[in-house]
This record gives structure tokens, C-alpha cells and sequence, in this order.
């Protein structure tokens, strides 16, 4: 069986270590397992190959969900599947599905001119992040009226959200085909590379992160939470987190990868419209090899 893996573009020399080391696991288990990063690539668009039998996409680029989305329409098996990751990517589209399906999140809105802010900002501190961004890019935090007028126009449109202040370091949960792992780490420009420190999941966090993936069918994701005054609230969602500081990750995706491969696991949910009150209650699954 053969496994490819669709990585980030390079922050350091070397890729992920976690992933690296979970590739190493899968091909010592017999799996004849590649990647690349596709930015490096130079690929037909009009005749990309499909030649693998599953793809698992652990990049947020824009090239590599394009070419996540050539393989989608070909039939290809992916990990995460392309749709879900597609509506991810968009953080208007991920907010509105998350709190459809109950996700606690911080009070939200939508636009492309900051200055309608200023009424809200004057009333409570803001956070406007751009709806395509990654790793913290462009988010601004906005505690007054004139902070506000002082960006000037967005050069794309902007999830703006109540500033919830947190009470200590970021809370990470990341979740390997339902199980959900808890990191606590201080947020920088470049927290995203650094480990953190396990801690412990209580059980309103586990269902929280598990509604998560139930609302786009997502095996391997990562969120952020802010536990605020009124308690804990999701401000971050991603398909693709490097799940540094999870004791054994590698293990942990190098065993969901092999299961979903060989049919053993199945996701919580396909993507699928929800209805204005409706919240999807499947839970992860398992299902003999064929």
C-alpha cells in the first residue's frame, strides 16, 4: 500500500518531526510511504498522477489544497477529506458551521470595512483576523475606536470576534482519530514550532474538541480554546497542527493512518449541510478491514 503525505512549506531545514517520525513507523510496518512539499514540486496541472492509495494532507497551503482538490475529483482517498479541509481553510465558513453545531465560540462577525467596527470596538475589545490566514498572520487585536480606523482597508475580508483574555498560557487540544490530547504552551509569532507541556483533558474540553471534528468529519486536527470568564471558547481550528508536545504522537498517527488506510477506522462524518438547529451527534466508529 502506498502512502503520501502533502507537507507544510519549510520553516526549518527539516520537516515536522512527529510526522517524520510517523512516516518512519509506517514504512517500518511495510508501507511504501513519500511526500513532498509541494511548493518545491513542479507538477502537470492539466495530468497530475494519481498513484497512491491514500493521500494525507498535512499542509494549510493553497497549492496543496488545489492539488488535494484535483486528486478529490479523481476519486482519491485523502486525509483530511479535501471538502472539509476546503471549508476549514475559510475561517467565515468555519465559524458560522462551528457554532451551528454548538461549538462554543466568541461573539462573531463579518466584513470587508473595519471602520464599521468602530461602535463595537468602543464597547469591547476586538480581534480581526483576515477569513484566509495561518499561523497568526494578520490578526490584530483592536481595544479602541482609533485602532480601528488606523488599519485602513483589508486587503481581503475579516472574521472579527469579541476579545476573550485568557487566564495563562494558550490551551492546544489535538485529537488523532478521536482520541484528545491537551498542550499548554505561551502564544508567539512562533509558538506554532515550539513543544508545550502536556496537561490534562477534562471531559467538557473532550467533547468540545470531538464536536469539532464531528462538524467537518476531520481524523487528525488541532484547536485553539481560550478559557475565558464564562468558560472555555474555541478560537482556532486547524487540519493540519503539528501536534508538538503530544507524548507518542508519532505512534498515535502512525496507527490512525495505517487503520483509516486499511478501513479499519472510519471519519465521525461526512461534510454535510445543518440545519439551524440541528448538531451532529455520530460518533467516531471502527469497522472490520475488507
Amino acid at each position: 500500500m502506498k502512502i503520501h503525505f502533502f507537507l507544510n512549506e519549510r520553516v526549518h531545514a527539516e520537516p515536522n518531526p512527529i510526522f517524520a517520525d510517523a512516516m518512519r513507523i509506517l514504512r517500518e510496518r511495510g508501507y511504501e510511504v513519500s511526500s513532498w512539499i509541494a511548493e518545491e514540486q513542479l507538477c502537470a496541472a492539466d495530468d497530475f498522477p494519481l498513484d497512491n492509495d491514500l493521500y494525507v494532507l498535512k499542509s494549510q497551503t493553497e497549492l496543496s489544497l488545489s492539488l488535494a482538490g484535483i486528486l478529490h475529483h479523481r476519486g482519491a482517498h485523502i486525509l483530511n477529506p479535501y471538502p472539509a479541509c476546503a471549508a476549514l481553510q475559510n475561517k467565515i465558513v468555519a465559524a458560522n458551521r462551528l457554532a451551528q453545531a454548538g461549538v462554543p465560540l466568541p461573539r462573531s462577525w463579518v466584513t470587508g470595512d473595519l471602520t464599521l467596527l468602530r461602535d463595537l470596538a468602543a464597547r469591547m475589545p476586538l480581534i480581526a483576523k483576515p477569513y484566509h490566514g495561518h499561523r497568526g498572520a494578520g490578526i490584530r487585536v483592536l481595544r479602541t475606536p482609533d485602532e480601528v480606523l488606523e488599519l485602513g482597508r483589508p486587503e481581503q475580508p475579516m472574521l472579527v470576534q469579541e476579545f476573550i483574555p485568557g487566564n495563562g498560557a494558550d490551551l492546544k487540544l489535538y485529537v488523532v482519530g478521536g482520541e484528545v490530547f491537551g498542550v499548554r504552551k505561551q502564544f508567539s509569532s512562533t509558538s506554532f514550532t515550539s513543544w508545550g507541556s502536556p496537561c490534562e483533558v477534562s471531559l467538557e474540553l473532550r467533547e468540545i474538541a470531538l464536536r469539532c471534528g464531528r462538524a467537518f468529519g476531520l481524523g487528525l486536527y488541532g484547536l485553539d480554546l481560550v478559557e475565558g470568564p464564562n468558560g472555555p471558547v474555541v478560537v482556532d481550528l486547524n487540519f493540519s497542527p503539528g501536534f508538538r508536545g503530544v507524548p507518542h504522537a508519532a505512534e498515535h498517527i502512525a496507527r490512525f493512518v495505517e487503520d483509516y488506510a486499511c478501513g479499519r477506522r472510519t471519519l465521525p462524518v461526512e461534510l454535510e449541510p445543518l440545519g439551524p438547529s440541528r448538531v451532529p451527534q455520530q460518533q467516531y466508529s471502527s469497522r472490520a478491514a475488507a
